[in-house]
């Protein structure tokens, strides 16, 4: 320091002698006038060490201008009196990352807290605010200011309760109950009668028809199913409280089992430590709840059904004198649908729970009132450890959704948990991945949907007018009108549908909103396909989902994050672009630079470019977040929460092209370097324009075909036949594949008379799927040899099963039903029970989609595992995996090594050694050739994954 520097002999002699400069230690003798403190080292750069030793003057010197200066600090030795001073930052330092650790534990437990409590007082909360309101509306002598809906849940609350309680009373005093008795005598009526009404209208508003209808036996085994998850949770409390508050009281018992002392105390300090699962797995060890059954279940929700429909009603808005009676009706009635034609199929009658037209009305505005259980956690989920002990914290969790298949739940609960090692650990990757609501593309969502939605994918809140009738008496205009009628009514349904729809997923984005981050804990269905557990608002959901979600945790783009953020938006844009080479992409952007800039600054009462994307919310984000990265101070450095995407090539025909070593169809699906991606939907479109245009030409007194070929000649693109293409490897039938053909058709609008459309949708679907067999042969050939396994397995009357090659066990839950009736208090029901006989066909035509579907679920998860690894924050939706902009390029080395990793094993021959040790009897086929492809050149492939 200059205060203390050295005396020089020509400038003006200093009090003191030289004290260390600036990183290095200060002298130990104490004449300098103004010490410093030495600064703590720097790891970059550490101070250094002196490297001579110098005489320790006397205590007692002074020192003056005409003595000889002390040695220059370089050299002065590490003094011990410099130690304290040291240690003191050191210590100072500790301590403020220690406070940090308790500020950041402390923030974990309250927001544990507040997720136990979501979890298990959902129910009980919404009991509370209804018993709330009540007492306002009697101190106040009024109603309250409520949402309609809301009105309506209070209206029905209290006859509810009390109809629940009475029926419980009367259950009690019988000495032969009925079957449901002993289910609805376990929870307070309250709560029940919160529980029923919320159900039912959930059910309702997700109803696809938009007629606000729930067949019954749904509806039954629903709030049925609510009731005993509801049951189960506060059961394990209660026992939870009870052991340990007697604990106490027991401990001096000499009968006690040593066993069950010694569990009990182990419980009450779990509880007391707040590690409240382990408290759980350990009294579900000692007490297990039994499962209650489908009859139970539909039994019990019957009669809460029953008692609902007593209860609940409507008063009409419509004007009354003063001398009229109210206009009350029920909300609810119980109907008969009579047999219609939907689809093409034949559905039988069934009776309904149908919601009167003045609840239909209010459900568009119904989702932000009706609880929803399965919100996303506000802490990271519970490892996975078995088949239900993972996910959630307290509400029931299962590590596969078996829908009640007792194979795939032994399967899997049969198998070591070492060989289930990599699947948990995927599992719990996906389910740690930190979200956030994207709050300003939220902030767009909103003010579009209260202007009426409509635009950028949203539905629009308005319903298609119904046509006029004609005035003149000919019956074929007649009949053409009451056509026009019924579908501009079916379409209303479907609006109407949707609306509730969006309002579900906007719901859940509003709760969300001031959160800091959330998380979606993931399970799996039998094929080993991860989802999200929480059904509205996820990654895994539609453009509008995915727009309002980004990652909590931002990282710095970078130089190579730039770069790929930009692709990306071109990718959401769409429209042709996502086709382009990634040159291509990052000019197009570059050009649509001041479009960008005035969509993120102005996305609603600007000029609007990023509505005409693909993907328009999505695309909105990308906008907003390079905006940012470019108008800052520096680009690269500019922080991003954006998740990018790199999606796989038509995957299945790419799991395919592998298996077979088919290196044409490896070509059409970019597993082979090129230039630019490969377009495998339009090389289909194009040769089925080639092959409609030549029937166009024939003689139509010879070939039936060529008035169909004039009509679809000019509607063949890529998109007509994408879906059709896109689901063919997954078993896509000939019906499946018009159905999808006839709605692209529909969307065009050019061909307005029914047969017609008909009859060009199964001409385009044939010449489609003849195009998609001579371009991938080899696939064609493993599809067949799949399924001539599996007719051979399922002759046994035996399911097919097998082992994905991460160690999942897969079986195929494909048997024959039978039904059967049960009386309940409100009508007798069909129910469908789970029989001894395989269903053949469909154990056939399932199983190579399904195999494949394990295929690619195996390498998301080695993904997964390895991003992990890296450091990585990983996301995926099946055959899309999702990084920050900055950890794309090494996402797409992972993905690249674990793909020729997984198909360096001899995939199809150790299925077929499976099978010959499953079933030794069965003379299985073959396997089916293989051709010369090279796996290793995925390793070079720019558009493999893109």
């Amino acid at each position: 320091c200059l205060s203390c520097s050295p005396p020089s002999p020509r400038a003006r002699p200093r009090r003191g002698p030289a004290c260390a400069a600036s990183r290095r230690r200060r002298p130990w003798w104490p004449s300098c006038p103004r010490p410093r403190p030495r600064p703590a080292p720097s790891r970059s750069s550490p101070s250094p060490r002196p490297r001579h030793s110098t005489p320790t003057p006397s205590t007692g010197s002074t020192s003056s201008p005409s003595s000889t200066p002390p040695p220059t600090p370089t050299r002065s030795p590490t003094p011990a009196s410099a130690s304290p001073t040291a240690e003191e930052e050191l210590a100072a330092l500790l301590e403020r990352g220690k406070e940090r650790e308790r500020a950041r534990r402390a923030g974990h437990r309250r927001l544990r807290q507040r997720q136990v409590k979501a979890e298990t007082e959902a129910w009980a909360r919404a009991a509370e605010e209804y018993r709330q309101l009540e007492r306002e509306m009697l101190d106040r002598h009024l109603a309250p200011q409520l949402p309609y809906v809301k009105s309506l849940f209070l209206g029905w609350f209290e006859p509810l309760r009390d109809a629940v309680a009475r029926d419980q009373d009367v259950q009690r005093r019988k000495r032969v109950k009925h079957v449901y008795a002993k289910y609805l005598l376990l929870l307070p009526a309250e709560k029940v009668a919160v529980i029923v009404m919320h159900k039912m209208m959930g059910l309702l508003m997700s109803s696809k028809d938009g007629c606000g209808s729930v067949r019954v036996v749904q509806a039954a085994h629903s709030i049925g199913e609510a009731v005993e998850r509801e049951y189960k949770v506060q059961a394990f409390f209660q026992k939870t409280r009870r052991k340990t508050r007697s604990k106490t009281e027991s401990e001096n018992d000499p009968g006690l089992d040593k066993e069950q002392a010694k569990c009990r105390k182990l419980v009450k300090s779990l509880v007391r430590r707040r590690k409240l699962t382990e408290a759980q797995k350990l009294v579900q060890q000692e007490i297990e709840l039994e499962e209650w059954g489908t009859e139970a279940q539909v039994k019990l929700g019957t009669r809460l059904i029953e008692l609902l429909l007593d209860s609940a009603f409507v008063q009409s808005p419509a004007d009354q004198t003063p001398d009229s009676s109210p206009d009350f009706r029920p909300a609810f009635k119980h109907v008969l649908r009579k047999p219609i034609v939907e689809n093409g199929r034949l559905k039988k009658k069934h009776f309904v729970i149908e919601c009167d037209p003045l609840v239909h009305e209010g459900f568009e505005s119904t989702a932000r009132h009706v609880e929803i259980p399965y919100l996303p956690m506000l802490v990271p989920p519970t490892k996975w450890k078995g088949y239900d002990k993972g996910g959630h914290l307290f509400l029931p969790s299962y590590v596969m959704r078996t829908h009640g298949v007792k194979d795939q739940k032994e399967a899997i609960k049969s198998v070591p948990r070492k060989q289930l090692r990599k699947v948990f650990e995927a599992l719990d990757i996906l389910g740690g991945t930190k979200w956030r609501v994207n709050r300003r593309v939220h902030d767009v969502v909103e003010t579009i949907w209260s202007r009426g939605g409509g635009i950028a994918g949203l539905v629009d809140k308005g319903n298609i007018p119904l046509p006029e009738q004609p005035e003149t008496e000919d019956p074929d205009e007649i009949q053409k009108w009451k056509w026009s009628v019924k579908k501009t009514k079916k379409a209303n349904r479907e609006l109407h549908a949707e609306r509730c729809d969006t309002e579900l997923k906007l719901s859940v984005a509003r709760k969300m909103r001031e959160e800091d981050g959330f998380y979606y804990p993931h399970n799996l269905d039998f094929r080993g396909r991860a989802y999200p557990m929480h059904p509205h608002l996820s990654h895994l959901g539609s453009d509008l989902c995915r727009g309002v979600l980004e990652y909590a945790e931002g990282r710095p783009l970078g130089k190579s994050g730039l770069r790929w953020l930009k692709i990306h938006l071109a990718n959401k844009y769409g429209g042709g672009i996502e086709k382009l080479s990634h040159e291509s992409k990052l000019t197009f952007v570059e050009d649509h630079l001041p479009d960008i800039f005035d969509s993120a600054a102005n996305p609603v009462d600007g000029n609007c470019w990023w509505i005409n994307a693909e993907d328009p919310f999505q695309c909105l984000a990308a906008c907003m977040d390079l905006s940012n990265a470019l108008e800052s101070s520096s680009p690269h450095g500019a922080v991003s929460h954006l998740p990018i995407h790199q999606d796989g090539s038509c995957n299945g025909l790419q799991h395919y092209a592998a298996l077979g070593r088919d290196y044409m169809g490896a070509a059409a699906v970019n597993l082979v370097p090129g230039e630019k991606p490969a377009d495998i939907y339009s090389e289909i479109a194009a040769r089925v324009l080639d092959v409609v245009r030549e029937d166009s030409m024939k003689d139509p007194a010879t070939d039936p075909s060529v008035p169909l070929a004039k009509v679809l000649v000019d509607e063949v693109d890529r998109k007509l036949v994408k879906q059709t293409v896109m689901t063919s490897v997954y078993g896509v039938t000939f019906i499946g594949a018009r159905q999808q053909i006839m709605k692209r058709l529909q969307e065009k609008g050019h061909i307005t008379d029914d047969k017609l459309l008909y009859d060009v949708s199964c001409y385009a679907t044939r010449v489609t799927l003849d195009a998609l067999g001579q371009m991938f042969q080899s696939a064609r050939a493993i599809m067949a040899w799949l399924g001539d396994c599996a007719k051979m397995i399922a002759s046994k009357n035996q399911p097919v099963r097998w082992t994905s090659p991460v160690g999942l066990p897969v079986v195929q839950p494909y048997k024959k039903y039978k039904n059967y009736m049960i009386r309940t208090s409100l009508q007798c029901l069909a129910l469908r029970r789970e029989g001894d006989a395989i269903a053949t066909q469909r154990q056939k035509a399932a199983f190579p989609p399904n195999f494949v579907h394990s295929l690619d679920s195996s390498h998301m998860m080695m993904t997964a595992i390895t991003c992990k690894e890296a450091g990585l924050h990983f996301a995926g939706v099946h055959d899309s995996f999702w990084v920050h902009a900055c950890d794309v390029d090494k996402m797409n080395q992972i993905l690249r090594e674990q793909f020729v990793e997984l198909y360096s094993m001899p995939i199809l021959e150790n299925l077929l050694e499976e099978f010959q040790t499953l079933f030794p009897t069965v003379e299985f086929p073959p396997c089916p050739a293989q051709g010369n492809f090279d796996v290793r050149e995925v390793l070079t492939s720019t558009y493999f994954f893109n």
